[in-house]
């Protein structure tokens, strides 16, 4: 595949990369070996199934089809929202980098250091990562950790911008400016860890997991009858489609892990480090190239 780019007919048929069919190819592959046994047990003991047709899975399926729509629409939902968060979480480190031109170095330099600790220990919080030791390489502060590392970084470069007020290095209308900015960062953190910190309800994914199974591992006694050997394809189609929606759930349910379609945190703490390091006049942490996933993502 081309990227993003439009779907060519040899894509939709081969293609494995970012799909989530390797995934699923055990459970397909069971359900084939299944059909297969079915089809000649049926044959062999028509009885079992006389009174067994296809009109209840055709209600069931319509009916688990939806309730996975609703599903995946609220993982979708909290997979999208978080991608807008990290964004804005680059607009306001962008902007804060701007506004503060007028500062001396220094005073620049730890403004703009703290905001590359504050995105580092976002990502290793959400993560589940050493969040103290991400912050840590940009925080000069050797104190005791406290219990939200990252939100300590909002509070310590707060402390800053009032010095700076005081000093009279800027006006109190500048520093409500930077103050605002930091408020925005620390919007974008608590939107991160309502997402993070409440999970779709356990019981609804489970009854939805139940009952995608039950429906695939019956539905080759109820087709078998009617189709015979012609069972097998239906079953393989209708499971790819209700396994990989129910996967795709999974996955976008947290959008901070591991998975392929989770967000890409690491290049996006990147281009910060790349972007606010160039403002301060120092070598890029990075090459551009490992930021090119960011662009490619949020374009």
């Amino acid at each position: 595949m081309n990227g993003r780019g439009k779907l060519r007919l040899r894509d939709i048929l081969f293609a494995t990369e970012g799909s989530i069919l390797p995934e699923l190819a055990p459970r397909l592959v069971f359900l084939a070996g299944l059909s297969i046994l079915a089809v000649p047990l049926v044959q062999q003991h028509p009885g079992w199934t006389r009174d067994l047709s296809a009109v209840p899975f055709t209600l069931i399926g319509l009916a688990l089809s939806i309730f996975m729509n609703f599903r995946n629409n609220a993982c979708y939902d909290r997979w999208w929202e978080a991608r807008k968060l990290w964004g804005q979480l680059i607009i306001t480190a962008r902007s804060f980098s701007r506004e503060t031109l007028t500062l001396g170095q220094e005073s620049r330099e730890r403004l703009l250091l703290g905001i590359c600790g504050f995105t580092r220990g976002l990502a290793a919080r959400l993560c589940g990562g050493d969040e103290a030791g991400a912050i840590g390489w940009s925080v000069s502060d050797a104190g005791p950790i406290p219990p939200n590392p990252t939100d300590s970084v909002l509070a310590e470069l707060g402390l800053q911008c009032a010095r700076l007020v005081r000093d009279g290095a800027i006006d109190s209308i500048h520093y409500s400016v930077l103050e605002l900015r930091l408020t925005e960062l620390s919007q974008v953190q608590a939107g991160c860890e309502r997402i993070k910190s409440t999970p779709l309800p356990f019981a609804y994914s489970l009854l939805l997991h139940r009952t995608a199974y039950l429906f695939c591992l019956l539905l080759p006694f109820a087709l078998a009858p009617a189709l015979s050997w012609w069972t097998i394809l239906p079953v393989i189609i209708i499971s790819y489609t209700f396994f990989g929606l129910d996967a795709l759930g999974d996955q976008l349910e947290d959008p901070f892990g591991s998975d392929v379609y989770d967000l890409p945190l690491d290049a996006m703490v990147r281009t910060v480090d790349r972007e606010l390091m160039f403002a301060l006049g120092r070598a890029a942490l990075v090459p551009a190239a490992d930021a090119a996933r960011l662009f490619t993502s949020l374009n």
